[in-house]
């Protein structure tokens, strides 16, 4: 098939193609109830050109993205990132710690100009409710309590009943706001998450959409626009106490192989495993934090983890790697050093 279906090259080097692919009609299957209400050009316009403004500080961020490399061994990993955006659905990656499964989310944000990348990092206590949005009824509930001690109708009554200066959306609920282009969703290791949450994923990741009760009540009194603050901290509007997205997000999953997932979840989702890093993406890897010099300087080194790596069955990290070339740069003892970081990441985890 020819490579100009690729959206996603992963080169690191950000281009416009999103427009293209937003241009291409999505599968019927895939085409939202509320998506021919399309978002006001002018202010999605503005909402972007602040997300990029917020994302041009994130210098860590920005190295990320910009330091990744899909290397030519790792094409159906480039296949699957881009089944994912032609398909509107997520992409579940799997694979070893260290192998670069988080940072690919970054890598197509960067390439993609998609702005920052929104992260829920998930623990066995995760549950949906915590990534859509929260609702602080206690301050509010205090804000009420104090406006009862004054005689007239005053200020901070009229702030309490705003409701939605008390709803803060979550990583999850500011990706899928209206907006023409998609933002990146990064939901790491979902592996670890309550054996509930794939489950209650489910009917968000096939509509599109999700409900604020809170502000559902107030649009059926006839306040219909609400004014809340997004996980990017920017004020956005949410209408008639709903979230349909237009454009699908780019919503990355991690997992590490700890669990199995319910097939009805699997089947929504696009699926890849992401190879262990070798010789030439090492040295891409390296070339991209530490430059060509000291690439080259450590050549044996880069060489010598990768051969440990494939004994150890992947199971050492990339950031070993670095943070050894990084101490060595500093005249550490080299065969110390190696001793010391060169450890698989399985047999640390036996001892503890």
């Amino acid at each position: 098939m020819s490579q100009d279906w690729k959206i996603f090259q992963g080169t690191a080097d950000p281009h416009n193609g999103i427009d293209r692919l937003l241009k291409i009609e999505a599968p019927s299957w895939r085409r939202f109830a509320n998506s021919m209400d399309r978002v006001h050009s002018d202010r999605d316009a503005a909402y972007w050109e602040k997300l990029q403004e917020i994302v041009s500080k994130r210098s860590r961020d920005l190295q990320r993205g910009q330091s990744f490399r899909v290397q030519q061994a790792q094409s159906n990993v480039i296949d699957a990132v881009n089944a994912a955006l032609y398909l509107r659905r997520p992409l579940l990656i799997t694979g070893k710690p260290g192998s670069g499964k988080t940072s690919l989310a970054y890598a197509i944000s960067h390439e993609l100009q998609l702005g920052p990348v929104l992260t829920w990092s998930v623990t066995a206590r995760s549950n949906i409710q915590q990534g859509l949005y929260q609702y602080d009824a206690i301050a509010r509930l205090q804000d009420a309590q104090l406006s009862q001690t004054n005689a007239s109708e005053s200020l901070t009554e009229q702030n309490y009943r705003n409701i939605g200066q008390y709803i803060r959306l979550g990583p999850i609920g500011t990706t899928f706001l209206p907006s023409e282009r998609p933002r990146v969703l990064l939901i790491d290791e979902v592996d670890k998450s309550d054996i509930n949450l794939p489950n209650d994923l489910l009917n968000l990741l096939e509509e599109g959409r999700y409900e604020i009760p809170e502000l559902r009540r107030l649009a059926k009194r006839g306040e219909k626009k609400q004014q809340v603050e997004s996980e990017d901290g920017l004020e956005v509007e949410i209408q008639d106490g709903q979230v349909q997205c237009q454009a699908f997000p780019v919503v990355v999953m991690t997992s590490n192989g700890e669990r199995e997932f319910p097939s009805a979840f699997l089947r929504r989702c696009v699926r890849v495993h992401m190879p262990i890093p070798k010789e030439q993406a090492l040295v891409s890897i390296v070339k991209a934090h530490l430059g060509d010099a000291l690439t080259q300087q450590f050549e044996a080194v880069i060489k010598e983890f990768e051969e440990r790596n494939e004994q150890e069955e992947g199971n050492l990290a990339t950031d070993q790697l670095l943070n050894t070339l990084y101490l060595l740069t500093q005249n550490a003892d080299e065969q110390a050093i190696k001793n010391l970081l060169f450890s698989s990441l399985i047999s640390l985890g036996a001892g503890q």
